[in-house]
């Protein structure tokens, strides 16, 4: 019989590769760099960074900076790699591929490795690309999030802003699955994409009769509930196509309200924040995120869930500031993935 221990045998170096974040500055410059492989706690595992999926979330703090950081700091949430050290009796093992949203407090995942609690990863299954299941965790998470915050069920009629966009993908997707009527906007040229992932009604986000044609469309009761991916106006705009006491989820910061609008409509606010199961210091929440990790790649397997169209990015300073820059004009469909292991 083998030695099943020995199996999986990694030669961890002393430094490695990362791309970091010298100053929080509007042009989003990266540098290239070479750290310490960090050293792990009792239920941390050390991975070996394989992908990571780039969000909008990462381009927006380059620039403004976030309060927890420390720099040089190293960008990236998502991302999927190969467990090369976790003591004795902790799961996931050595020679597990993990996948999990990181720690938005601490350094990021662009870099050949990183640590991770081992409560907060979920495991990916053999035969799944690891690019893909480095698409998942921010923008699929964002979406269950969401739709249970606004508790959707059968029959109800839901907006999802921006439905193109990552988190709208998986919205349309779970929010079919739940019963709902789906409402979305998104420009000409992706109202096929959206309409394959279920959506039923869909406008050009650009249209200036836009609330018009939605009233024309849906009819004056409103909408139950609305997933606002962009905020400022948009939210304000999207409470007053809501029915009284509607429900609306949202993934940036708040406006400051029209008083009369919170009066006439009576919305239910929900606020969306993954980084805050980390900030919150909730080892609930941070559990959760391991759970919607595993449903969200049972249903990429099962193909029940269609996932983002991958856009591959080298493992460099320029190409990933290049990369976070585009993401940020807006227009983009699909999630950018770095590929950093070789």
């Amino acid at each position: 019989m083998p030695n099943t221990e020995n199996l999986h045998e990694y030669i961890i170096p002393q430094t490695m590769r990362a791309i970091v974040l010298p100053e929080p500055n509007e042009a989003i410059n990266l540098a290239n760099a070479e750290l310490p492989v960090p050293d792990c706690a009792d239920n941390e595992l050390l991975v070996k960074v394989e992908y990571v999926g780039l969000n909008p979330v990462d381009g927006q703090f380059a620039k403004t900076g976030f309060c927890k950081w420390q720099y040089p700091h190293i960008l990236g949430l998502d991302a999927v790699g190969v467990v090369v050290k976790a003591n004795k009796g902790v799961f996931p093992n050595v020679g597990e591929r993990v996948m999990w949203h990181a720690n938005i407090g601490e350094q990021g995942a662009l870099s050949e490795y990183t640590k991770v609690p081992n409560f907060a990863v979920s495991v990916v299954p053999s035969g799944l690309n690891p690019a893909i299941a480095a698409t998942l965790p921010c923008a699929g998470m964002a979406a269950l999030i969401s739709l249970d915050k606004i508790g959707i069920s059968e029959g109800d009629t839901i907006f999802i802003e921006s439905g193109a966009g990552a988190v709208g993908q998986f919205a349309i997707q779970y929010a079919k699955q739940r019963g709902a009527d789906v409402f979305t906007t998104a420009s000409k040229r992706n109202h096929k994409l959206v309409k394959q992932l279920g959506a039923d009604v869909v406008f050009d986000y650009s249209d200036k009769k836009l609330c018009e044609k939605i009233r024309r469309e849906l009819g004056p009761q409103g909408f139950d509930a609305v997933i606002d991916t962009i905020g400022g106006e948009c939210t304000q705009r999207n409470i007053e196509l809501m029915r009284f006491c509607g429900r609306i989820a949202c993934l940036n910061p708040l406006p400051c309200f029209d008083q009369d609008l919170m009066y006439h409509r009576a919305p239910n606010i929900s606020v969306v924040s993954i980084g805050g199961a980390w900030l919150a210091n909730s080892l609930c929440a941070q559990q959760r995120l391991s759970f919607m990790g595993n449903l969200l790649l049972e249903g990429v397997v099962s193909g029940d869930i269609k996932y983002p169209e991958v856009t591959p990015v080298d493992f460099s300073a320029e190409s990933v500031s290049q990369a976070l820059n585009k993401q940020l004009a807006g227009g983009f469909t699909g999630k950018q993935v770095v590929k950093v292991a070789k």
